[in-house]
């Protein structure tokens, strides 16, 4: 009896080892030939490693991800207002199913003039960067988003610019200041799941937006 009990388990051991899942370490977000990518046809390519879009369409893994951190550079143009995405778990109606790290030209008089919380580096609508990092239009920028359960943590330019614990957003209309959240970020964070989708947000409000060196590691 005691034999058969030692072998079971071992079957068993050796059983969980093959079937655990292993931490993806350092891989590309995006295949060059974003044959892991959901998108619309003809709006996103890759050309000599830069990653952009032709209209205001996301691109999204095909995989959820839970617990990880992802590294990119990115590069605005003049009115730059675009997005990395996070934890998203509808695609078709993303914007209050997700949560966005804002990217925007914070130079450009409609952003400089816009709430904080629309400013680069902030979780759109609902935490506003502690600074403005972002290089002016034409220059690369490092982005470094850590998410870990309801962890949220952005730096850019080697610069930590906001940090957010998801389960204080108990409100879809209010932020934990005071400050109001725009009407249509209607789930509130606490209560939105940390898995989902990653995507980028395209050429939004007129202006492209340029990625490269997307790198993500589970951790």
């Amino acid at each position: 009896m005691k034999k058969t009990l030692i072998v079971l388990t071992v079957i068993s051991l050796l059983s969980g080892t093959i079937t655990k899942a292993q931490p993806r370490q350092n891989a590309e977000l995006f295949a060059a030939d974003l044959s892991n990518a959901d998108y619309p046809a003809g709006i996103w390519t890759f050309s000599e490693g830069i990653l952009t879009a032709t209209e205001d369409q996301c691109i999204w893994t095909k995989v959820d991800y839970e617990n990880f951190v992802l590294d990119l550079d990115f590069k605005t143009a003049e009115g730059t207002n675009s997005g990395v995405i996070v934890y998203c778990s509808d695609t078709k109606n993303w914007i209050p199913n997700s949560v966005e790290i804002q990217i925007a030209d914070d130079y450009a008089k409609q952003w400089a003039e816009s709430p904080k919380t629309w400013q680069c580096g902030a979780i759109f609508g609902h935490l506003a960067p502690v600074k403005s990092m972002v290089k002016k239009p034409g220059e690369w920028n490092h982005m470094t988003v850590s998410c870990q359960g309801k962890q949220i943590k952005v730096e850019i330019n080697g610069e930590l610019v906001s940090d957010m614990n998801m389960a204080l957003w108990t409100s879809a209309k209010t932020n934990p200041d005071g400050s109001e959240i725009p009407e249509w970020l209607s789930t509130p964070f606490a209560q939105l799941p940390t898995s989902g989708k990653i995507g980028l947000q395209g050429k939004h409000a007129g202006a492209p937006i340029y990625f490269k060196n997307l790198v993500i590691k589970d951790l």
